[in-house]
């Protein structure tokens, strides 16, 4: 919480309290061995390690983690604002017979836009290790038009910050089955995969995976690791997002708000 000045046209301002979304690095470790750091809201770090993972092909199943935690065997924090009490440090315990491959985690890391690969090899790559879906479920556009309401009544931290997006995954008649939040659009993504892989809910073919911003190629990629079939996102997505979801089988729906949306993959998805 910190007090701020508010200013409304021809208002003096005035002090007021505004709460501020929890922004600290997270060193995620295998084995012992950082592989990443990211930025992210503390809470669900579990979650967010796993899903990361996955996204990245380095496990495929909750069984290939023998545990997960605060290296030395500490808990991982909760959400808070005090930075004292944050565990910024993760540790993934591969079970027996997992191998850990750095080479391979290279390789899939898409994060950065200066990895060096063009569209079509960055598409390729992550086809290596998640083929095209084969599951090519339909929606309704009633379902789609109720999803923007769901997610945003199901967004407490952002109710109280205005900082946070949000990734949540229904199900093809719109029930939601898991919301998460975070500063960064794909860490709320790897929160979600990391509850359905430790959940046992995976592959998730048969449902929606919606993000209350845009959808970059990232964030579809990640979709496909879960086998989400259909990606929906209340902003615009990427061009590559677009053309790796026509090639992955995807549907993709942007500008999902105020009654409307763009279908700008798999338009034989969506049942009007």
């Amino acid at each position: 919480m910190k007090t701020v000045r508010k200013y409304h046209a021809g208002e003096p301002p005035v002090a007021s309290p505004d709460e501020l979304a929890v922004e600290e690095p997270l060193e995620i470790r295998v084995n012992g061995e950082a592989v990443s750091v990211t930025m992210r809201t503390p809470g669900e770090d579990a979650e967010l390690a796993l899903g990361f993972l996955l996204s990245e092909g380095m496990i495929r199943a909750r069984a290939d983690v023998a545990a997960v935690g605060a290296p030395s065997g500490g808990s991982v924090a909760p959400p808070t604002s005090a930075r004292a009490e944050v565990c910024n440090v993760i540790d993934v315990a591969l079970a027996p017979g997992v191998a850990l491959d750095l080479a391979q985690l290279t390789r899939h890391v898409f994060a950065s836009s200066s990895c060096g690969l063009c569209g079509k090899a960055s598409i390729e790559a992550v086809h290596r290790n998640f083929p095209p879906l084969e599951s090519r479920p339909q929606v309704s556009a009633a379902t789609l038009l109720s999803l923007p309401d769901k997610l945003r009544a199901a967004q407490a931290s952002f109710a109280r910050t205005g900082g946070l997006h949000a990734a949540g995954v229904f199900d093809l008649e719109g029930n939601l089955v898991v919301l998460r939040e975070d500063v960064g659009r794909h860490n709320a993504v790897d929160k979600v995969l990391g509850y359905a892989l430790g959940n046992g809910l995976l592959p998730l073919d048969r449902h929606i995976l919606m993000v209350s911003g845009r959808a970059s190629f990232e964030i579809v990629q990640k979709a496909l690791a879960g086998r989400l079939p259909i990606v929906v996102a209340v902003s615009a997505p990427s061009s590559l997002a677009v053309e790796f979801a026509e090639q992955s089988g995807q549907a993709l729906v942007g500008f999902l708000r105020e009654g409307r949306f763009n279908v700008y993959a798999g338009n034989d998805r969506v049942g009007f």
